[in-house]
């Protein structure tokens, strides 16, 4: 069952250039929040392009699964820099954010000009289900590659269970998932060993969409020079991503003051990327707390607005910040501008410590790769990860398929449409354009034709 492809032929090199062009289509169709936005990560560089192997995909994903912040952008910005090194990674990760940036502040100006219009709940009618359908068969695709055998079944399974009826916190469910596989790994390191290359070479005979051919970050190609651990080059890292956090801060506190509004969401927005694990559902009630409540930046109602207007760009769901600072800006000022550049200014804070967290760690990473010490307790977390997936679409269903409290027939027939055409091969892209299409129909038709 293979994706239906959204980008040119895959070229025997990935030079920057080409790289550049892939990371921005990327960002173009990137819907469905992380779970859609890995199962394209892996469906286009591991499957099709082979521009990396299934093993280093995944232990890549691993990593970026520990981390705070927005888990398909890490994990972007991880493997650009593995191929390019510094100047990939912000590509990459630059790349990726560009076109949620653009487009919700468009939706954010409007919103704001306009207020709400019937054609936009109309067409987020039809949105969410699909993006239901997406992230269900994403979960699917991701489970099937890496649940290889019960124990792993058994650890999603309880993951999903402690997210969606225990509530467990998701960093306490992370800690925990580690624990088991540190101590799996001593006692039955089979169970928590990646699959060898024989292993994949067979499953990749008995399914029609296994990665077939050497990738060019093979299982045994050597660590890039630029990926290696050097002191001299973590510190010099740290000191960049120290002067691009504290000199904005310094120019924003000069400009309007330490309390004024662009500093104050400078320094709440870097707090709410370092204790973003979960998703942005984990962490979207301590931004409404903040920003409603202690900031007054928006309304209530306005906060929901914003998330169903996240739920329905390309790019990461957290991206949502973006609409909570140019609310604040325009609320404040009635001013568009004041607005932009409030979002910029989250923007830059929510984002930024992803990439400090991916250009310091990954070389500490690239070397563990063949260490089961580090490697058993990060499958583990892989397996737990199918679960998060389900808990999601979990929490998504009673929105999307019950908006009203009951059941709606329409969203329940959409989210089957959205299943079947995924599991045809279509890509998430046409989906969510059909879905659209569908809301439109569906306000052109209640508003009379």
């Amino acid at each position: 069952m293979n994706p239906a492809p959204f980008l040119p032929e895959p070229t025997p090199a990935a030079s920057v250039a080409s790289a550049a062009r892939f990371w921005l289509r990327l960002g173009l169709v990137s819907f469905g929040g992380p779970a859609g936005q890995i199962a394209l990560l892996h469906a286009e560089l591991v499957e099709r392009r082979r521009w990396l192997s299934e093993r280093r995909f995944l232990h890549a994903l691993n990593y970026c699964m520990l981390l705070p912040g927005p888990e398909a952008t890490q994990l972007a910005t991880y493997l650009g820099w593995l191929m390019h090194g510094l100047g990939g990674a912000l590509i990459a990760g630059g790349l990726f954010l560009l076109p949620s940036v653009l487009v919700l502040l468009s939706l954010s100006a409007i919103y704001a000009l306009w207020g709400q219009l019937p054609v936009l709940a109309a067409v987020f009618w039809a949105l969410k289900p699909a993006v239901l359908g997406i992230v269900l068969q994403a979960a699917w695709r991701l489970g099937r590659r890496t649940l290889h055998n019960p124990a792993l079944v058994l650890i999603a399974a309880a993951a999903c269970l402690a997210l969606a009826l225990g509530q467990v916190p998701y960093p306490a469910l992370i800690l925990a998932t580690a624990l088991v596989g540190w101590i799996g790994g001593r006692l039955r390191p089979s169970l928590f060993q990646a699959p060898s290359r024989a292993v994949a070479s067979a499953t990749a005979d008995a399914t029609a969409d296994a990665p077939s051919g050497a990738a060019l970050h093979d299982d045994d190609t050597p660590t890039p020079a630029h990926a290696r651990f050097h002191w001299r080059r973590l510190a010099l890292t740290l000191l960049g991503g120290g002067v691009a956090l504290i000199l904005p801060l310094a120019l924003l506190s000069l400009a309007g003051g330490w309390n004024g509004q662009l500093a104050t969401m400078a320094r709440f927005f870097t707090k709410v990327a370092l204790v973003s694990f979960g998703g942005a559902y984990a962490v979207l009630p301590y931004v409404a707390q903040g920003a409603v409540e202690t900031f007054g930046w928006l309304e209530a109602g306005q906060m929901v607005d914003g998330l169903a207007l996240g739920e329905t760009t390309p790019g990461p769901l957290i991206m949502v910040v973006a609409f909570v600072g140019f609310m604040g800006g325009w609320n404040s000022s009635g001013s568009l501008s004041a607005g932009v550049v409030a979002a910029l200014v989250v923007v830059w804070f929510t984002f930024l410590p992803s990439f400090l967290f991916i250009l310091a760690g990954g070389p500490l990473v690239e070397a563990s790769r063949e260490d089961l010490r580090v490697g058993a307790p990060l499958n583990a977390i892989t397996a737990a990860v199918v679960g998060v997936i389900l808990s999601l679409a979990l929490y998504l269903a009673g929105p999307a398929l019950a908006p009203a409290g009951a059941i709606d027939g329409g969203a329940v027939v959409v989210l089957l449409a959205a299943v079947v055409l995924l599991g045809r091969g279509l890509g998430a892209l046409p989906v969510i354009g059909a879905a659209t299409a569908v809301g439109l129909g569906r306000w052109w038709l209640t508003a009379g034709g």
